[in-house]
């Protein structure tokens, strides 16, 4: 269960798909739908937030094929069923570590950054695996070292300046799984085989450092953490979007990503 401090709520996912979606997730969105076998009739996605990767998966399937959208915060999916319509997909509430799907019922089971969020990891991937006919393939995305994901480092130093004595923790999170040889071995432990895990490195472009800004101080947990602190947020975003400025431009505001993509056989 997520608390207040940490979850996806309020205005936030609006915020997040509209200035992060973009920048961060958009560019491997389209790297894990590529990866989608052609044959793929039936297709589970599990933390899909508000959409952006059901979008490309969507526009990658037949027209006979079906996807399961599902997510735990029921906001970010009331928020992608806004976005997406279309007959093939069904959106549904569901805990990565309790899938609602029985045994080998997916070709694919698609997981771009949510994995980082779930408590019992290996519990998650042994779902996956589980409701994955023989054969089928697993498409799994986490963030690479928040280092090399220049701009959140950024975020999370202005964030640590800001609030010394009780720093927001809640970017850790997303960066916490940022070792390539755990991650292969993770998910052979979990049952799967021909684990390949490649290191993609893309550029996020945003239209302008402030709505980079937006994102990254309203558009996820990390605001509510920062609400809890006592922030002053108009001058903290303030602060956010001189320092994109200053290290990426401005107008397009670009800056570097980097994840790890992994393709696996159930």
């Amino acid at each position: 269960m997520t608390s207040s401090t940490t979850a996806f709520i309020g205005s936030i996912p609006e915020l997040y798909d509209r200035y992060l979606g973009p920048v961060l997730f958009e560019p491997y969105a389209i790297e894990v739908a590529r990866r989608l076998p052609p044959n793929a009739t039936r297709v589970l996605e599990v933390a899909a937030g508000t959409g952006r990767v059901s979008r490309h998966l969507l526009a990658a399937m037949s027209p006979a094929a079906t996807l399961v959208a599902t997510d735990l915060n029921d906001a970010m999916l009331v928020r992608a069923a806004q976005l997406v319509s279309d007959p093939r997909v069904t959106w549904r509430t569901a805990d990565a570590q309790a899938l609602p799907l029985g045994d080998g019922e997916v070709d694919v089971v698609v997981c771009q950054f949510g994995l980082m969020f779930v408590p019992d990891k290996p519990l998650a991937l042994r779902e996956m695996r589980r409701v994955l006919r023989a054969g089928g393939r697993l498409l799994l995305a986490t963030w690479d070292r928040v280092e090399r994901n220049d701009a959140t480092t950024v975020l999370q130093e202005l964030a640590v300046a800001a609030f010394p004595d009780d720093p927001p923790q809640f970017m850790l999170t997303p960066f916490s799984m940022p070792d390539p040889d755990v991650l292969r071995t993770l998910v052979a432990d979990a049952g799967f085989s021909t684990v390949e895990v490649e290191t993609v490195q893309r550029t996020g472009r945003s239209e302008s450092a402030a709505s980079l800004a937006t994102g990254f101080v309203r558009g996820n947990p990390l605001w509510n953490q920062l609400v809890e602190r006592g922030v002053d947020g108009p001058a903290f975003e303030a602060a956010v979007t001189a320092a994109l400025v200053a290290r990426f431009g401005d107008r397009p505001c670009d800056s570097p990503l980097s994840a790890h993509v992994v393709t696996a056989i159930a």
